[in-house]
């Protein structure tokens, strides 16, 4: 009776050992399979990049170097950095409708950054002023000789395109290096569905509140 016992004890133990190997190997393929999809997702960033000098990846961070760099204790893009940014935010959204793209990317975080000079809370509203100037560069009324950004593109934006402002956190090598913006691509876990934005009508008149 107790060798039976231990041999149905063994019996059972043998198949939970199984069943749990079997979990946390399908886990860890998952993972493999999401991360090898991201890379892709990646990949095809930095060729879209190739097509705008000044523009680099690192890693998951969209770095637009002198292509977004701003003036001591300003705001303000110049007319040619608003133009390259509506020129290349096309690419992003194409990223995000790629299957992989509507699979994994969960958001884009505008980063905006400032110098140490100044106060921290100075700094972090400066850099979060600067983060929300990109996107009114982005849903700026194009010139005459730009391509439309049409409603499909400014909805995409809308739902995708987050503000963040980081104070004198992560300093470049210069003052003007430091004053700058990045975009950092957030993906999706194993398992998490990206949120929808709450229906909301587009704002018309296209008006920068910053202005």
């Amino acid at each position: 009776m107790m060798t039976a016992l231990m041999v149905l004890f063994l019996v059972v133990m043998t198949v939970t050992l199984l069943a749990v190997t079997h979990t946390i190997s399908e886990a860890e393929r998952k993972k493999t399979q999401r991360d090898d999809e991201i890379n892709k997702l990646i990949m095809k960033i930095h060729e879209i990049s190739k097509n705008f000098p000044g523009i680099t990846l690192r890693g998951h961070t969209i770095d637009f170097g002198d292509q977004a760099r701003f003036d001591t204790d300003s705001h303000k893009l110049t007319y040619e950095q608003a133009r390259h940014l509506r020129a290349f935010a096309p690419g992003i959204l194409k990223i995000a409708r790629d299957p992989l793209g509507q699979k994994w990317l969960k958001r884009v975080v505008v980063e905006g950054y400032a110098d140490q000079r100044g106060t921290y809370l100075h700094n972090l509203d400066l850099s979060m002023q600067r983060s929300e100037r990109v996107l009114c560069a982005l849903l700026a009324r194009p010139e005459p000789d730009e391509v439309p950004i049409s409603k499909e593109d400014r909805l995409l934006i809308r739902e995708l395109f987050l503000v963040g402002g980081s104070s004198y956190n992560s300093l470049k090598k210069t003052l003007e290096e430091s004053r700058r913006i990045e975009l950092k691509l957030e993906f999706l876990e194993v398992g998490e569905t990206r949120s929808k934005a709450s229906p909301m009508p587009l704002d018309e008149d296209q008006y920068c509140p910053l202005d």
